[in-house]
């Protein structure tokens, strides 16, 4: 097998729907950077559509991989993908940030290797119906875990303006903050915000020009920040990044993969917080990126940045 398996097959589930072909990011970096052996018990805290574990598990083989995801139409292609290697693959709907409680439950003290990748699959953005992009009508959703009672469409309607635009600065660093939240405040008063194109549009009437000129959408930074919110992605990543000490054995390594400067700024704060500390050996001292070659092949790993320690005893 290639140390990176870029080409996967696609398997129907249940509503209907085929993921589309998955690139893992950073794939190769990875798997150098964990140097997953045999008999290893390792955790992906994002299993995703298995990209990443199809590379790991050749070489943990016969040891463990606990897969966890907030996504259960995931985990179901997931169980697909993985199949050969399903006696040594433990599939877990959980957040990352319950992993002591997902290794108590298994009867795992401590593992080797870590592994989250922040970021989110095609799988996922290119399902209207997840409401997670733009560029495709749907519901204003964004839940990771559809079984989660909270949606974006229930903070456009009902937070307060003010909190709305304190969203937008400080999860998507959004330059017009306070001028959209006000724009969505004065809308939804005369009629409800239903979709994702309904948002996008507002949000492109309300900066100036349009967002003519600006490197990425002007509705980029909103979504950003309302699925932050939808999926309260930031306080996970401060638990996993508090237990992680905990849960890796000594030798055991953790390699987070970020895309956008807010994880990365709390990755890096606690890995070297946990270097001061004699925790950790930083495996990164700054972060590894993809190369031209990844880049060129698939142009969605170009914010991705990696970080990695390995626990000291």
């Amino acid at each position: 097998m290639p140390l990176c398996e870029m080409e996967p097959p696609t398997f129907a589930l249940s509503s209907g729907h085929h993921p589309p072909h998955h690139r893992p990011v950073l794939c190769e970096t990875v798997v150098e950077l964990l140097a997953p052996q045999s008999g290893r018990v390792f955790v992906d805290c994002t299993l995703g559509l298995g990209g990443h574990a199809l590379s790991l598990l050749p070489r943990l083989t016969p040891g463990r991989l606990i897969g966890l995801d907030a996504d259960p139409h995931a985990l179901d292609v997931a169980r697909a993908r993985l199949v050969e290697f399903a006696p040594h693959v433990h599939f877990v709907h959980a957040n990352f940030r319950e992993l002591p409680q997902v290794l108590s439950s298994l009867g795992v003290e401590r593992v080797q290797g870590v592994l989250a990748d922040l970021g989110m699959s095609s799988f996922q953005v290119e399902a209207p119906e997840r409401g997670f992009s733009f560029l495709r009508e749907g519901p204003l959703d964004m839940r990771m875990d559809p079984t989660q009672p909270r949606t974006a469409a229930e903070i456009v309607a009902r937070w307060p303006e003010r909190d709305l635009a304190d969203l937008l600065a400080n999860c998507g660093e959004e330059r017009w903050a306070r001028r959209i939240a006000r724009r969505i405040a004065e809308t939804r008063r005369r009629a409800p915000i239903r979709t994702t194109t309904d948002l996008a549009q507002l949000i492109a009437e309300t900066v100036p020009g349009g967002g003519r000129g600006m490197r990425i959408h002007p509705a980029t930074r909103t979504f950003q920040a309302l699925r932050m919110a939808v999926n309260d992605e930031a306080s996970s990543l401060d638990e996993l990044l508090r237990v992680l000490p905990d849960v890796l054995a000594p030798g055991g390594r953790a390699a987070i993969i970020t895309f956008h400067s807010l994880e990365d700024r709390a990755v890096k704060r606690a890995f070297q917080q946990g270097r001061r500390d004699g925790q950790y050996h930083l495996l990164t001292r700054k972060p590894m990126r993809p190369s031209e070659q990844e880049l060129a092949e698939n142009p969605r790993s170009r914010s991705a940045k990696v970080r990695a320690v390995e626990r000291l005893a």
